[in-house]
């Protein structure tokens, strides 16, 4: 959730020599991002408690113009942690021949000149019914196996049923109620093989209750009909949400073929089966799909939209990537849920900005094999024990899988 003002400031602002302008200035815009921060997430203007940190950090004249932005990064029970910026874009031009009094420069990059972080309070009193846009518990979904990451790469990998199982298990002890599930043949390659599925599926929910979404993307290559294999699978044997693969990307030095008519296969087959779609975005013109499947109804709401981000060939991991696709996905006008994967170093930096925007996140040994810099993950658990940490830390309650079900719609 974010605000963002826009101003000029004039003479009548200036408060020193030279057009220099008080730093105070800069506050009183902080205040007014954040009567809008408090009115966007509950619906009144709230209290301004206190500054934790302030830094000015370049000064500021008569005539520049101003940006200053927040979001809320904590959410408590009535308090709002928020983090502040304010940036130069436009400076009067400095003297020099062929230029005017009124001449002015456009920044080629926004120049910060000051940073802060407070908090704000909401007296649960005067919330609005129907205003609230606090954000309700996060779903963490473990991606535990892939098909492209390898033994030789991260030994903890899981393969066989047993040891899909057992780490499923260890991820939904760590915070995890989703099961994001390929499968391996005996020789530890990708498979979509019915059986194989069959065989993790049962293997998982012979130790736990989780929602288990399986691919339907399966490896760069396959057909849409050996995609589709775990879609044979019904009732407790098979998924109960499988993902929908929108568009063609370049994947690395490969392609991921993604044609209309086996978008609209796909679509029907997992309408069919009854398991709840989950519609993968690696690119922003992928959205532009979505609304089409919407608009035929080969989807239909609520959805559930995940933003993988960071695949070599597609959109790139970074915030305002994100709000550009949530301020187009806010555009379908009907009731969406909506998570961000972040592949490799991006994985637990976008699950962090995920937390913090109201969304959802998705980590595992299939996208990001790292818990740190250089340091393996022993398995998905561990990111997932990371995911759920960040949850506490940003004020968001960690979904169990009951109400996972409930926020995405699935019968329990």
């Amino acid at each position: 959730m974010k605000s963002l003002i826009r101003l000029r400031l004039g003479g009548h602002d200036a408060h020193y020599a030279g057009g220099l302008i008080d730093g105070a200035k800069m506050l009183q815009l902080f205040g007014d991002v954040a009567t809008e921060l408090c009115i966007r997430a509950d619906g009144d203007e709230g209290l301004f408690a206190a500054y934790d940190k302030v830094e000015f950090l370049a000064p500021v004249y008569a005539g520049d113009f101003i940006e200053a932005e927040g979001d809320i990064v904590r959410w408590g029970g009535t308090s709002l942690g928020m983090e502040f910026r304010a940036y130069k874009v436009i400076a009067p031009t400095p003297p020099r021949p062929g230029t005017f009094a009124s001449s002015a420069d456009l920044l080629a990059e926004r120049k910060l000149v000051c940073k802060a972080s407070g908090t704000c309070v909401v007296p649960k009193a005067v919330w609005r019914p129907g205003a609230s846009a606090r954000p309700g518990a996060c779903i963490i979904t473990a991606a535990i196996v892939g098909a492209e990451t390898t033994r030789e790469q991260n030994p903890h990998l899981p393969l066989s049923a047993d040891e899909l199982g057992e780490e499923a298990a260890r991820c939904v002890a760590a915070g995890a109620s989703v099961i994001h599930l390929h499968a391996r043949d005996a020789q530890g390659n990708a498979s979509q093989d019915s059986e194989h599925f069959r065989a993790a599926i049962a293997a998982i929910r012979a130790r736990i209750d989780v929602i288990i979404q399986t691919s339907t993307g399966g490896a760069v290559g396959m057909s849409v009909e050996e995609r589709a294999g775990p879609l044979k699978l019904q009732g407790k044997a098979g998924p109960e949400m499988a993902t929908l693969n929108v568009g063609t990307i370049n994947f690395g030095d490969d392609v991921f073929v993604n044609r209309a008519s086996d978008v609209i296969k796909m679509a029907q087959l997992i309408a069919a089966h009854g398991a709840l779609p989950e519609l993968e975005i690696y690119d922003a013109g992928h959205l532009d799909i979505v609304a089409d499947l919407l608009k035929k109804g080969l989807v239909k709401p609520p959805l559930h939209v995940q933003f993988v981000l960071g695949v070599r060939g597609a959109l790139s991991a970074s915030e305002r990537n994100v709000e550009f696709l949530l301020e187009r996905l806010a555009g379908f006008g009907c009731v969406t849920t909506w998570g961000v994967a972040g592949i490799g170093r991006h994985q637990l930096a976008m699950a962090d900005l995920a937390i913090r925007l109201g969304g959802n996140a998705r980590v595992g040994l299939e996208d990001n094999i790292y818990i740190d810099k250089g340091v393996l993950a022993e398995g998905s658990a561990p990111l997932v024990a990371r995911a759920a940490e960040l949850c506490r830390q940003r004020g968001r309650k960690v979904a169990t899988v009951t109400e996972a079900r409930k926020l995405l719609g699935i019968a329990d």
